[in-house]
């Protein structure tokens, strides 16, 4: 327990101290551009713990570890200044705008850059089973029928094209558009027999289409404060029925816990070879592609295989992981304002360094990857227009510029204030509802 605390602190210090590093530092690189005096290089916030002054800059590490920031000269509004071209609020708003955007775009590129750095050396992370034959370890529930597959048959040709794996036989669904009728030819009891699925209308999957793949239902990570850990469930916990049906793949277990309807839901596990019986009430939350669901906030370990590539592929598929997680945030802001996801949801600090713990002892492609999902949340974050936050800034620029004048400085006082008390807010019930996860 305690080289599991041990591990979590120092993988979560160094996620936030270098994604807080490299936020910071996008200012203080813009500001010197800008001909900005950097007073104050901070790490942390609160008193001065150490550090060092090289030129007019006093590079510090400080009392609070929960962030960082720039101090430039004549940035504040409220203290007299000098007028001096190298203050802050002497500088064209253009500028202005720029340094306040540097940091959050320094944690985008950075999200980018390692992705990047991982599909380029280690390679893509490739979901072993799509390399193996199409064999159907189980059907849809939803779907059961549709096209004669049944169990244990294995998928040798869709449209006339052979499809030695469950890669060529999604490369041949896809094409398939709704009311087509596919032709498909399995290996059933060691003979070959024909079969016609006709598409149905709606969002077409693999998985309704044609069955699902084996995947060890065997679980991985259990999310802390989830209800699958509230409910006892383990690392290395077999589920074998759910509800009293049997279970033989991953997507099956998935399957019933969205199905619920947040009705308590009976697992059976195998445990140290040993039985286990579970009673679990899923939770209902967005998932990553923006849709409600019902969750029980376990996941399975991934068996994957890496497969590098190029530098010009690997520079398009990290754009495109870095778009998707972009996409993923996005939506879980928008669920925050329409009310669809709870700020209890939000993982703070203790929940970031739970994680960052999880993701070290997985191997350091997946403490990479978390990092980077962290970055991009962090850059993003600070592009909200909330006082205080560079998106706040950014806010206040913009009216300025629309007025053509600049705003009062009691408006800017009030301004901050506001943000400051909320932020502080958000952070304080965020901190009580991450500790309140971990205590049960």
């Amino acid at each position: 327990m305690a080289a599991n605390f041990l591990r979590d602190v120092l993988a979560g210090a160094v996620v936030l101290g270098i994604l807080v590093l490299v936020h910071e530092w996008g200012h203080f690189v813009a500001a010197k551009l800008c001909g900005v005096r950097v007073d104050v290089f901070s790490i942390g916030f609160g008193p001065r713990l150490w550090g060092w002054k090289r030129g007019d800059t006093d590079y510090r590490v400080s009392a609070l570890p929960l962030g960082g920031y720039v101090r430039m000269a004549g940035d504040n509004p409220v203290e007299e200044r000098t007028g001096a071209d190298y203050e802050f609020l002497s500088r064209p708003r253009w500028q202005r705008f720029l340094i306040a955007i540097a940091g959050p775009s320094m944690n985008i590129l950075v999200t980018f850059l390692i992705f990047w750095g991982i599909y380029a050396l280690a390679g893509m992370p490739i979901d072993a089973y799509i390399r193996r034959p199409a064999d159907v370890a189980a059907v849809s529930r939803s779907r059961e029928g549709i096209s004669q597959i049944r169990p244990r048959d294995r998928v040798v040709s869709v449209n006339g094209v052979g499809t030695p794996s469950w890669e060529k036989v999604a490369d041949q669904v896809k094409k398939a558009k709704p009311g087509d009728s596919i032709s498909i030819v399995v290996l059933r009891d060691g003979s070959q027999q024909p079969l016609t699925v006709t598409v149905p209308d709606g969002q077409l999957s693999l998985d309704t289409l044609i069955g699902y793949p084996k995947l060890s239902p065997t679980i991985d990570e259990v999310e802390p404060g989830s209800p699958a850990q509230k409910a006892g469930l383990m690392h290395g916990d077999t589920v074998v029925s759910i509800n009293n049906d049997s279970v033989v793949t991953w997507q099956q277990l998935v399957d019933r816990v969205r199905e619920s309807g947040g009705q308590p839901i009976h697992f059976d596990v195998l445990r140290d070879g040993k039985d286990v019986t579970l009673d679990i009430t899923p939770g209902h939350t967005m998932t990553p592609d923006g849709e409600m669901a019902w969750i029980i906030g376990a996941s399975r370990k991934a068996d994957e295989t890496f497969e590098r590539e190029g530098i010009i592929t690997s520079a398009k598929d990290a754009g495109a992981e870095t778009a998707l997680y972009a996409k993923m945030i996005g939506n879980i802001f928008a669920g925050l304002f329409r009310g669809r996801v709870s700020v209890h949801d939000l993982a703070g600090p203790v929940g970031i360094v739970q994680m960052s713990g999880q993701a070290a002892k997985s191997g350091p492609v997946a403490l990479l990857s978390w990092m980077a999902y962290i970055s991009l949340d962090l850059g993003l974050l600070n592009l909200l227009p909330i006082p205080i936050l560079d998106g706040g800034h950014v806010l206040m620029l913009a009216i300025e510029g629309l007025i053509r004048r600049d705003l009062s400085i009691t408006f800017k006082e009030r301004f901050v204030q506001v943000g400051l008390v909320f932020l502080l807010g958000l952070f304080a019930f965020v901190m009580y509802s991450d500790i309140l996860r971990v205590i049960h």
